[in-house]
């Protein structure tokens, strides 16, 4: 920009213009005129443009020079001869090189080895394809449904009829999965031979000479055993008409309203509340029992040692020692005012009301759990964890029958009210019914799923509760041979369950959730919950008019719970 400014100064000064002369004058004085700014225009530098050579041309390089790339070397696939080793062509020369050759697989003309993980995956895979092979070979086979056709079938093919534990169903599917194998294996020869020889055995006539009866399988007995199944026979016919007219009496008769009864029956239960608490023992206490006239309360304990209490204040009246363990239960006779008691030393002991020992049952081989009396207060029935259950006669003290049936531990055992049957239950989550006018097993109850631990008769006759570890307790209908009503009545196990004893208008389940619970017995729905102990609830006993129900604890404490309305209107005893 300066260089521009000087440029028009020069002109502006050094140039001058005579109007009407073309002729410049030199001497700059005489030509001096007066001239009149212009103005100066902007100087514009020329756009320089580069110039860029032209590139050479690539030159053509001929095709005869350029060389083709190498072919991919070709490998050849693996043939390996056979070797003969002992007489027998193998693929290898050793047991690895078959191994190996069996994981190799084929991949074009290369191949590939499979992990082990891989192989063991497969080996999973073919084995669970096989077995359900096996299955739809087994489910179309025709197996008999007679667990004797079963049994027979076995046999023939070679096979234990039973093992120990099986059921029917069980040994049903045990002879599918055997016939599925055979028929797999392509043993058909023997499998078609097993069924014509069944089916001559069937078909074949009997013997003139062979005699038609069947011998069942039964242990000798001692006469003792038979007298005692006479008289308890005896016994209970005449106590289960007296139950049947009775029971007709209250239906036909107008004037007897037995649901005005029951509702005033579950009213006072609903009144149920703590009238006593009393510190039992220094040691948890396990077992509780009401004597026959109600005046008096015994109980067992950790310690060994039992205690008689008086009605209704809870006073201590004399104590029992005499067990070297703890004792497990404790059961009053209907028939007079003397006690029983278990232990876990295997005996059990029979004691007066004074305290001295009258009898000791000894001959289990494991401890005992709980113990009942036979109605007539003859016999005593004591359960053990040998997985037997044992009758002894009272008056002698001798061992009347030795039951066995459970699979494992026997816990809990009653008996009828009649005094026909006696029921047991153990941790094999079983409930059985005995007959012990023949001494059968008439009834398995199957349905709970965890050892049953409380077992008891209702006065009607035919209804049977049991409580256990599952938390529930389930009505059984003797009768239709099944499961009533499953009740979920605790949040912990079930140790023990007891209907009221004379009509059977309420049941009471205690658990080792700390509470004792009152159940309808009409449709077992809650009626009261007795809370108030602060340790699991070991045991139950409820009185003969259902005043007064009593509970011992592992917290070492006996509670008596009453109706508010217990002494002003007991209820009528037929």
């Amino acid at each position: 920009m300066d260089v521009e400014m000087e440029n028009s100064t020069l002109s502006v000064t050094g140039e001058s213009s005579i109007p009407g002369s073309d002729v410049q004058d030199q001497n700059p004085i005489s030509s001096v005129q007066p001239t009149l700014p212009q103005p100066t225009q902007p100087v514009i530098s020329p756009v320089i443009t580069p110039v860029v050579p032209p590139l050479a041309p690539i030159p053509a390089v001929p095709s005869s020079l350029v060389r083709p790339l190498a072919p991919l070397p070709i490998r050849p696939p693996v043939i390996r001869p056979p070797v003969t080793q002992n007489g027998e062509v193998g693929s290898s020369d050793s047991d690895s090189d078959g191994d190996d050759a069996d994981t190799r697989i084929n991949k074009g003309t290369g191949e590939y080895e499979i992990s082990e993980e891989s192989k063991l995956a497969r080996e999973r895979q073919e084995k669970v394809v096989q077995d359900l092979m096996m299955k739809r070979r087994g489910a179309a086979l025709a197996v008999p449904t007679n667990d004797m056709a079963v049994r027979a079938r076995l046999r023939h093919l070679g096979e234990p009829i039973t093992l120990f534990g099986e059921r029917e169903m069980e040994r049903r599917d045990r002879l599918r999965m055997i016939m599925a194998k055979l028929d797999a294996d392509g043993q058909l020869e023997k499998l078609m031979k097993a069924l014509e020889d069944e089916e001559a055995a069937t078909s074949a006539p009997k013997d003139e000479t062979e005699d038609d009866h069947e011998y069942p399988f039964y242990t000798e007995g001692s006469k003792s055993l038979l007298d005692a199944r006479i008289d308890i026979a005896k016994y209970s016919l005449v106590r289960a008409a007296m139950r049947i007219q009775r029971a007709q009496r209250r239906r036909d008769d107008p004037d007897e309203d037995v649901d005005a009864e029951m509702d005033w029956t579950l009213k006072q239960a609903a009144n149920l509340n703590l009238e006593f608490s009393e510190i039992g023992d220094d040691r948890p206490l396990f077992g509780c029992s009401f004597s026959r006239d109600g005046k008096r309360i015994a109980t067992c304990s950790q310690s060994g040692a039992s205690k008689l209490w008086s009605m209704p204040n809870v006073t201590k009246v004399s104590t029992f020692k005499g067990h070297t363990e703890r004792a497990t239960d404790v059961a009053y006779s209907p028939l007079h005012n003397h006690i029983a008691t278990a232990s876990a030393d295997r005996t059990a002991k029979y004691w007066n009301d004074q305290g001295s020992l009258l009898r000791t049952f000894e001959g289990h081989l494991d401890r005992l759990a709980r113990i009942a009396f036979h109605p007539s207060g003859k016999y005593l029935g004591t359960a053990s964890f040998d997985k037997t259950w044992r009758l002894w006669d009272v008056e002698k003290g001798d061992e009347l029958l030795l039951q066995e049936g459970h699979s494992r531990s026997v816990y809990g055992l009653a008996f009828h009210h009649d005094g026909s049957l006696a029921a047991s239950c153990g941790m094999d989550a079983l409930a059985r019914v005995w007959d012990l006018r023949t001494g059968k097993s008439v009834l398995a109850l199957e349905g709970h799923v965890k050892p049953i631990y409380g077992i008891s008769f209702s006065p009607n006759g035919y209804h049977l509760a049991t409580g256990g570890a599952d938390n529930t307790c389930r009505i059984w209908d003797m009768r239709k041979k099944k499961s009533l009503y499953t009740i979920p009545a605790h949040s912990n196990l079930i140790s023990q369950v007891k209907f009221e004893p004379q009509e059977g208008y309420f049941l009471v389940t205690a658990s080792f959730d700390m509470t004792a619970k009152v159940w309808s017995g009409r449709d077992f729905k809650p009626v009261k919950t007795l809370s108030g102990h602060e340790n699991k609830v070991s045991s139950v006993d409820v009185l003969g008019d259902g005043g007064y129900i009593v509970t011992v604890s592992h917290d070492r404490t006996i509670k008596l719970w009453s109706s508010s309305t217990t002494s002003e209107n007991a209820m009528d005893v037929d």
